[in-house]
């Protein structure tokens, strides 16, 4: 299944890249980003995991928090062994590995997709969450990662739900969507739902890929974005340094390059340049 959505991602990307943008999107680029534009608060963000892939941002306010959950098991769990290290439970689900990479009694497996439906590969993010936190007091933290499957969970999941989570943390895929009509409200919806009840405290681009470019925008189609949720949040003003002091590029063997400027300021390539 996955397999099968990333082909259909790159077929839609290859027509999006061959498709007429249409008059004055930047407009609506424009407000999109600056209704996404990220803040930074009273509670400074540390780095959880690794260096590199596997690490994230997140705010330091972890304590309390009951459960991980995170969709989408890669090779190393950099991220889930540091939340183990706290003694935080973490659920895990991936039907496209056996097992994580390592084992531990504070860590549920389930081999399935995170998707739309329940079946015999795929669950629904609420039903999964309401299945293992019922009888966990406390907030939760969502790190997902599931090769762009995230719009449509996000949108299929209820506000109540989300507002479960105290931190969230998604890997979205295929940011370049943004330049056709129906990715560009694809992705606006899913954006807009979370903005009801988080705010952005950060973004890192992932440098697997170069930023697809358009006017004075440019748009690195992977990219890290971390929410807060907003009764969590004191003091907040906009976020006007990238990348952050912790900060790592995903892959070491490629070319790092900044969040560009559009992303948090004026439209501009500026803010696309090399790390300092």
């Amino acid at each position: 299944m996955m397999k099968a959505f990333e082909t259909f991602a790159e077929r839609g990307l290859m027509r999006l890249r061959s498709y007429k943008i249409p008059k004055r999107h930047d407009l609506a680029l424009r407000d999109f980003m600056r209704r996404l534009a990220p803040v930074q608060s009273e509670t400074p963000l540390i780095r959880i995991g690794d260096g590199g892939d596997g690490g994230y941002l997140v705010p330091d306010d972890l304590d309390g928090i009951g459960a991980c959950f995170s969709p989408g098991v890669a090779e190393t769990a950099a991220f889930e062994a540091a939340m183990l290290a706290r003694g935080v439970p973490c659920f895990l689900a991936d039907h496209s590995v056996e097992a994580p990479p390592f084992a531990d009694p504070l860590i549920d497996f389930e081999k399935k997709f995170i998707g739309l439906r329940n079946d015999a590969v795929h669950m629904r993010l609420g039903d999964w969450t309401e299945a293992k936190a019922a009888r966990i007091a406390g907030d939760l933290v969502l790190q997902m990662d599931i090769e762009g499957a995230e719009y449509e969970v996000l949108l299929d999941a209820s506000d109540a739900l989300l507002r479960r989570f105290r931190i969230i943390v998604v890997e979205f895929h295929h940011l370049d969507w943004l330049l056709h009509p129906a990715g560009f409200r694809l992705l606006d919806a899913a954006f807009a739902k979370l903005q009801r009840s988080f705010a952005l405290v950060h973004i890192h681009p992932n440098n697997c890929t170069a930023p697809v470019r358009y006017k004075d925008f440019a748009l690195p189609p992977v990219m890290e974005f971390t929410f807060h949720r907003s009764d969590r949040l004191r003091g907040a003003r906009p976020a006007t340094t990238f990348p952050h002091a912790l900060d790592r590029p995903n892959l070491t063997h490629l070319p790092d390059f900044a969040l560009p400027k559009c992303w948090y300021g004026e439209g501009s390539e500026e803010g696309a340049g090399r790390n300092g």
